[in-house]
């Protein structure tokens, strides 16, 4: 019988039926890591990066490639005139390893490898390759050695990981500017970091780096891993953002897309040897059938080797501090959660479960954390796996975070199809809080994904085409308002509630008007609506510009407080009639008021003894509102120094706020 003592199982006592399948989880990790490296260290063993690939030597170049299946191979390119016949490469090794060594290999020179298999000849991209370049005129993508002769000198030495939780602002380097074009590292560092410092954010969570073919598959669908993406210019040029960002104080996360690749073969790891199955599954296994995409076999030493280098090559050269790992639930299970309610737990252990990509993902965050203690990293999983974000030691799978991907799908089921009389706070207020015991999550209203075309932000689902007119501040269209309130109070409320740090995605903290649309043949490759119109943030006349100083007095909470020091809300007061809410978290207490059109008594007699000062409403005038200087509605302080007078007067006062209609506010504890 397994030992069932597994921490985990403690944590949560409903997991007791399932505790045979934790044991098998931790029983498989560990026999994969003794397989990989023994009684080693996994930092030693992910090191394909510098054994394969082009590296320098006393005589010149040796390039070396893993290509099991090959029968031959041979380095080309504008070195040798594209000469098949100058430069074969030899095999070394039963493993398939194969080498060749080249004299002179100038930086920047293009190349390719010839690879024989199965009777056949095709061109390949080196897999460790770091820079692939597309030729304009034919559209072919081909490797290009990077070796410049001054290597980047950093100076983010002193960089140190925020010791607030994680507020993070996803950003996408292309779309990044105002400009009908796509966007380059340096105008990513010199114009939108500052911005993310102003603003509040202190971690930026970069998507489409890994290098990608189509620019509109928003950088999910790799074909090479170890190249840093060229549509937005050299290597360097993220190297200097990353920098940047540190010597800003802010940290940098890398979107990983490890859960699929391209399914492209001439620019991509697909059948790099002529075979379907050497990184990945073989036949209709090897098929995302939604995606459209690869599969990784994680079960192969092979590809954990890859995979795991993969993630130290960006740490070490890149300066990365951890990653959000994409597509985790279809790691999760071998129907890839396509179509699966995760109501019940059996639905985590079956036959379903695809236990080598939980071996995969334990030994991954085993590996970051090893290379840095401060490392982030966090699942993008809708699943609600147990364990996600518990230590190994525990039963888990190690990472710090998940993503709170229940939120953005219950704020925009609300917003589009219930009346505002109708809102259950009830239920809203279990989507905010439910967690995992012990399980850390980001919370967030909207991510990239409600911003694509297709679907609608949340300023869009509330405004939609009156914000093409209505957005001055002097203009009081009632459309307008009522989705510039909700907008700041539904912030508010996640960003309170909904988890341990918080994720925002680029532009949508002022409201960026419409979608995601980028280029493609149905639009007539227009770059109009893949760019951020960061000129109506800047505008002092526009309710742009009031969303924004609102995100950015939501954020300081967070600096000037321990907001999300305590793992969620106390909530004091409910009233689903009046659509009233009151809740403490940290130091703070936050009172909300949904109803659309009455004001509402909120009852705080359970806060007796303690005093509050205001710091914050969402009608204030500075954020589009209708509260200035001398007409608040609630007092400075609760309780209110008239409410301690009427007490002394021997009257009855019930110990409370009065909230105007469709507004929130926030009071810090005076201690």
């Amino acid at each position: 019988m397994p030992d069932k003592t597994l921490k985990i199982l403690a944590r949560d006592p409903q997991l007791e039926p399932w505790s045979d399948d934790l044991e098998l989880r931790m029983k498989l990790y560990h026999e994969m890591k003794e397989r990989l490296v023994g009684t080693g260290e996994l930092a030693a063993f992910a090191n394909a990066h510098m054994y394969y690939g082009f590296h320098q030597t006393e005589k010149g170049w040796v390039y070396r490639e893993w290509a099991p299946a090959a029968e031959a191979m041979a380095l080309i390119g504008d070195f040798n005139h594209w000469d098949r016949n100058a430069h074969p490469m030899r095999r070394i090794n039963d493993n398939g390893d194969w080498e060749v060594e080249v004299e002179d290999l100038p930086h920047g020179s293009y190349v390719k490898v010839q690879v024989t298999a199965f009777g056949r000849r095709f061109d390949r991209i080196p897999l460790y390759i770091h820079r692939v370049m597309q030729d304009p005129y034919t559209g072919d993508f081909r490797g290009q050695v990077w070796h410049p002769e001054k290597p980047f000198r950093w100076t983010d030495g002193q960089f140190k990981m925020p010791d607030k939780p994680p507020l993070i602002y996803e950003c996408h380097v292309g779309m990044s500017g105002e400009k009908a074009a796509i966007s380059s590292y340096d105008d990513f560092a010199d114009n939108v970091l500052p911005r993310i410092k102003a603003d509040g954010y202190n971690t930026i969570q970069m998507m489409a780096i890994m290098q990608h073919p189509y620019y509109a598959s928003f950088g999910y669908q790799v074909t090479n891993f170890f190249a840093a993406c060229s549509w937005y210019g050299e290597p360097e040029g993220l190297k200097r953002l990353v920098n940047k960002a540190h010597r800003m104080g802010i940290a940098v996360l890398l979107d990983l897309v490890h859960s699929h690749a391209s399914r492209n073969t001439g620019d991509g790891i697909n059948e790099f040897d002529g075979t379907d199955y050497q990184f990945f599954h073989a036949g209709s296994e090897g098929d995302h059938p939604a995606w459209g995409t690869k599969l990784f076999d994680y079960g192969k030493p092979a590809v954990l080797h890859f995979l795991l280098s993969n993630l130290k090559y960006w740490m070490e050269e890149y300066h990365f501090d951890g990653f959000r790992f994409d597509g985790v639930t279809s790691m999760l299970y071998k129907d890839h959660g396509l179509g699966t309610s995760f109501d019940n737990y059996s639905k985590y252990f079956s036959m379903n479960t695809d236990t080598q990509a939980v071996t995969y993902l334990q030994l991954a965050n085993e590996l970051i954390h090893s290379l840095r203690k401060d490392a982030v990293t966090i699942a993008e999983d809708m699943s609600g796996m147990p364990g996600m974000c518990l230590p190994i030691r525990e039963g888990g799978i190690g990472f710090d975070y998940r993503l709170g991907m229940g939120i953005p799908d219950y704020w925009v089921r609300t917003v589009s199809t219930v009346r505002d009389e109708d809102w259950d706070l009830g239920k809203m207020w279990y989507e905010l809080t439910t967690r995992r015991p012990g399980e850390k999550s980001i919370g967030y209203c909207e991510s990239h994904d409600q911003a694509l075309v297709g679907d609608k932000t949340i300023i869009f689902w509330l405004a939609d085409q009156e914000m093409y007119w209505h957005m001055s501040l002097d203009d009081e269209n009632q459309v307008i308002q009522r989705a510039v309130e909700l907008h700041k109070m539904i912030r508010l409320i996640t960003h309170a509630l909904g988890g341990d740090g918080y994720l925002n995605f680029m532009g949508n903290e002022f409201g960026h008007p419409e979608w995601i649309d980028f280029p493609r043949d149905g639009n007539g490759y227009s770059y109009h609506y893949c760019r951020r119109q960061w000129s109506l943030a800047d505008n002092p006349n526009l309710k742009y510009h009031a969303l924004l100083e609102f995100d950015n007095a939501m954020l300081a909470l967070n600096r000037e407080g321990k907001l999300m020091d305590e793992e969620g809300g106390r909530l004091l007061y409910m009233n689903g009639t009046d659509k009233t809410v009151a809740f403490t978290r940290g130091d703070y207490l936050f009172v909300f008021n949904f109803h659309p059109t009455q004001d509402a008594w909120v009852d705080l007699h359970n806060l007796r003894g303690m005093r509050f000062k205001r710091i914050l409403g969402t009608a204030e005038k500075r954020f589009a509102g209708w509260i200035g200087e001398t007409n608040w509605p609630v007092p400075d302080t609760f309780p209110s120094r008239k409410s301690d007078k009427a007490a002394e007067a021997g009257r009855v006062l019930k110990e409370g706020l009065l909230l105007p209609r469709r507004s929130a506010y926030v009071y810090k504890r005076v201690k």
